[in-house]
């Protein structure tokens, strides 16, 4: 009896970002695998630059957890409410935020870029996201 769960028509694909894209959290952001790029549906996969000294606009992901693996730089992540909470990480560092937790990281370097592959539940990549304006920003 072969497995229900076998799929022998599915096609494997390769995507090679060339561009970064703009996104809501403000920071560029090589769209790997996506709905749109790979047909996935239920994953996504990018790579995120943080430039030097640089942030992301306070935001969420509605829905959907996110695993991120810090391939180069010190990050400060703000968390929580009113990113009031804060942890700082650094490269080789993997990364867990749960779905709904309002975040802003931060390039705590002033002239080298921080570099993260990050990895959602959500094949849909930017559908999911919300600015979160805090009532007293930590880094307005």
């Amino acid at each position: 009896m072969q497995d229900p769960q076998l799929n022998l028509t599915g096609e494997i694909v390769t995507v090679r970002p060339e561009h970064s894209i703009d996104t809501i959290q403000h920071l560029p952001n090589y769209v790997g695998i996506s709905q749109m790029t790979a047909g996935a549906s239920g994953i996504s996969m990018n790579i995120v630059v943080i430039p030097p000294a640089a942030k992301a606009q306070p935001h969420y992901h509605q829905g959907f957890e996110t695993a991120i693996y810090l391939l180069k730089g010190e990050v400060q992540t703000f968390y929580g409410e009113n990113l009031s909470k804060s942890c700082t990480n650094q490269a080789g560092d993997f990364i867990f935020i749960p779905a709904g937790v309002p975040h802003q990281p931060v390039n705590l370097s002033p002239d080298t870029e921080a570099i993260a592959l990050v990895a959602r539940n959500d094949a849909n990549e930017q559908e999911s996201v919300r600015v979160y304006a805090a009532q007293a920003t930590v880094l307005a």
